[in-house]
């Protein structure tokens, strides 16, 4: 059984990268009246072999529109990983966001069984595009938008449930 590939991909990324950046407003406005220095929250981790809250963010947006670009059968943009701020995060967000919006859905649907091809840490990786979207970009996408929520709720952000999830 096939699904609508857009529909399980794009708003799902879009809502939470959303999401993301009201955290991440959250966030700085906590740091600011608890007067945090600015680079300690981008910085903060879960444990100390655990990545740090700037990259978990990176991730997240690198799954959103790498995988939009694969459901497409386009060339996955390669961006820079030098944000350090929360500013700076806001701004990966945004063109993540402006991204995945600009792939239109006739692009994507119907291409369930596109074979899809990435490497990753240095390995090749082939699947066919349901199953890449449903096990492997998904979860994984999650995975880092929870680190996100998890880095800065361990830090006294506060932000619940409903700031996760975001608007639909």
């Amino acid at each position: 059984m096939s699904i609508d590939l857009y529909q399980a991909s794009v708003p799902v990324f879009v809502q939470q990268l959303q999401a993301m950046k009201g955290v991440l407003a959250k966030a700085e406005a906590h740091a600011t009246a608890r007067k945090i220095q600015p680079d300690v929250l981008p910085n903060a981790r879960l444990f100390p072999d655990m990545f740090t809250l700037v990259r978990q963010v990176q991730i997240a947006s690198d799954f959103a529109k790498g995988c939009t670009a694969r459901l497409a059968g386009r060339e996955v943009p390669k961006w820079e990983d030098t944000e350090k701020t929360f500013a700076e995060l806001q701004v990966r967000l945004d063109k993540s966001i402006e991204f995945v919006q600009s792939v239109p859905a006739a692009e994507i649907v119907g291409q369930e069984g596109r074979a899809v091809s990435l490497v990753a840490g240095g390995q090749t990786m082939n699947f066919v595009a349901q199953p890449y979207l449903l096990s492997f970009v998904l979860p994984n996408f999650f995975f880092h938008a929870g680190m996100v929520y998890a880095i800065l709720r361990s830090n006294g952000v506060e932000v619940g449930k409903r700031d996760f999830v975001g608007q639909a």
